[in-house]
């Protein structure tokens, strides 16, 4: 899939943020998040607020302010702070090479690793607080395609996980019926002789996900369960439920080396289960 304006990324992180921030002003701070199990709303906030100023030390090289505010008027301010901080240091860093995951890529790679960051986690608190979640759909697309092709894959030079599933010589299916997406919402996910195969494209397959690009994204990021009425499931369901379980299992057993404190391959030990599809930073008080 191609890359998406930058500015849509800064966008949708501010935005994102901004409904977190909302809903940590009205909302109880101690309000659970079934999709993160063990988190409360406070801790998720800490973890997205911590995770954008991680994310803006990467690319600043500077020293973030990581802790929740003790003054809950504060709270809100503290979060979409990060978020400016976070966009304005990817605007300056514009294509400079900066660490991720083990190595040096252009600072463009947090600029959408955080966009999507942000947009699942203001659906976990959405969802938490029984709002409605409404995603952009070419962002929701956009996440799907950096999920199946950078998270879900080998990361920090550990062994590829979706190797465990599908077998050798099945195959997955996943698409977006979002009317606006037209051509850039379906993957074809292979294991073939040589690994997994993941093209955007339209294809035959032993088994495959449909719904618009928000619920499937969520269903991949372990938001919703595959039999959830918002999405379709074709072909041998028993195949996806393997598939979609062996990688949160994955995400929840074998973080990457990364920062200290910090697990970044999707969900680590110190994430208190919040469930793999997003950027995690271990949550302390």
């Amino acid at each position: 899939m191609s890359a998406l304006p930058a500015e849509l990324y800064y966008a949708e992180i501010d935005a994102s943020t901004a409904t977190v921030a909302a809903l940590l002003d009205c909302t109880d701070p101690g309000l659970a998040i079934p999709t993160c199990p063990d988190w409360t709303l406070r801790q998720l906030a800490t973890h997205l607020g911590r995770a954008q100023r991680w994310a803006a030390e990467i690319v600043l090289r500077a020293v973030p302010d990581g802790r929740l505010p003790d003054d809950e008027a504060a709270r809100s301010r503290w979060l979409t702070a990060g978020a400016a901080r976070l966009t304005e240091a990817l605007r300056e860093a514009d294509g400079e090479e900066v660490w991720a995951f083990g190595q040096m890529t252009p600072a463009s790679f947090w600029t959408r690793r955080m966009s999507h960051e942000a947009m699942v986690h203001r659906a976990d608190a959405q969802l938490a607080a029984g709002d409605e979640v409404s995603l952009t759909p070419v962002l929701a697309a956009d996440a799907i395609d950096e999920w199946l092709t950078v998270m879900s894959g080998p990361i920090s030079g550990r062994p590829d996980p979706r190797l465990a599933a599908p077998p050798q010589g099945r195959s997955l299916h996943v698409h977006a019926t979002d009317p606006e997406l037209a051509t850039v919402g379906e993957w074809l996910v292979r294991h073939a002789d040589d690994g997994i195969h993941v093209t955007a494209e339209h294809g035959a397959a032993d088994a495959a996900l449909s719904g618009a690009a928000a619920d499937v994204l969520l269903v991949l990021a372990g938001r919703k369960p595959e039999f959830d009425p918002a999405v379709r499931v074709f072909g041998d369901h028993d195949l996806l439920s393997t598939w979609l379980q062996l990688l949160t299992q994955e995400r929840l057993r074998s973080p990457a080396d990364g920062h200290p404190g910090t697990s970044v391959a999707g969900a680590g030990p110190g994430d208190h289960g919040c469930r793999a599809g997003s950027f995690p930073s271990t949550y302390t008080e």
